[in-house]
């Protein structure tokens, strides 16, 4: 992935009206290292597998040890500064490629093989507090303890839950929030899309805003009675309850994510889940995989 780097801001003083600068330092980069953020889907990381990531400015690695649990921790060796993605797993620990150094998941080094008198005890890299909820892995990026991590109890409900792909946008993060939630673009730009189909095909014809203990909800009605509810909280969710046009679906719940990569790029991590049971669930899961009885 290419990157750009912003020097413009070195040495500025902090400008706390400025929310869409996130990297290390920032007011806004401050803020958002409050809250757990996805970094990644939990079926795209396998057991003994490493890979680069990037969040909010910083460059990291992920890796899920040999019994599956997850890891973030710095992306260069403390020895002489090699990738540590290019290394490889072993049991719950992380190998580097270069001379062996092994760290363990809290960023302890636990092995120099190649030292005359190892000081492992002496070294330990940064690492981030990492969970798996929703099959999306998160890590927690600011300092001291972390919160708990939010848990959101109407996808934990019976149906059909899925992480749908990521998307890589080229904007600046606050870009991306601010077209999740506008309504009234649905049907021009997603004319042809599910977003604007059957009971959504048509210009709102209410748009209604409020505050909310969660953050912001706006409820969008259109001219055949279906309404869709966005509810938006910080510092960048966006969970929407989307009328679904199958009879037998009550509704389509989706709750996405969207991450600094850097100032120059976002990622959108996306859940969906359809409230379905029984015969139903056999029934939506063959469709969505293309099986035909």
């Amino acid at each position: 992935m290419a990157v750009t780097r912003d020097t413009r801001r070195r040495n500025k003083a902090p400008d706390y009206k400025d929310f869409v600068h996130t990297g290390p330092g920032t007011a806004a980069g401050r803020y958002m290292r409050l809250f757990w953020q996805p970094v990644y889907r939990s079926k795209d990381l396998h057991p003994a597998h490493a890979k680069p990531i990037r969040i909010l400015g910083e460059d990291f690695t992920l890796y899920r040890g040999e019994e599956g649990t997850p890891h973030v921790v710095a992306f260069r060796c403390a020895h002489r500064g090699t990738q540590l993605s290019a290394g490889w797993v072993e049991g719950d620990c992380l190998r580097c490629v270069y001379h062996g150094w092994k760290y363990d998941g809290s960023g302890q080094c636990v092995e120099q093989p190649a030292e005359e008198k190892p000081f492992a005890q002496k070294i330990r890299i940064g690492s981030c507090p990492t969970k798996e909820y929703l099959g999306l892995i998160f890590a927690y990026f600011g300092e001291g303890k972390p919160p708990p991590l939010p848990r959101y109890r109407h996808f934990e409900i019976e149906g059909i839950l899925d992480t749908l792909p990521t998307l890589l946008w080229p904007c600046n993060f606050f870009q991306r929030l601010e077209n999740a939630g506008d309504a009234a673009h649905l049907p021009f730009t997603h004319r042809d899309s599910y977003f604007s189909a059957f009971l959504r095909s048509a210009i709102p014809t209410e748009i209604s805003r409020a505050e909310t203990s969660w953050g912001l909800v706006t409820r969008a009605t259109f001219p055949g009675g279906a309404t869709q509810v966005y509810n938006f909280g910080m510092p960048n969710i966006h969970d929407i309850r989307i009328p679904a046009p199958d009879p037998e679906i009550p509704w389509d719940d989706r709750i996405a994510w969207t991450v600094p990569v850097d100032d120059d790029l976002c990622i959108m991590f996306r859940v969906r889940l359809l409230p379905v049971a029984g015969e139903a669930t056999r029934q939506e899961d063959q469709s969505r995989r293309g099986v035909r009885e």
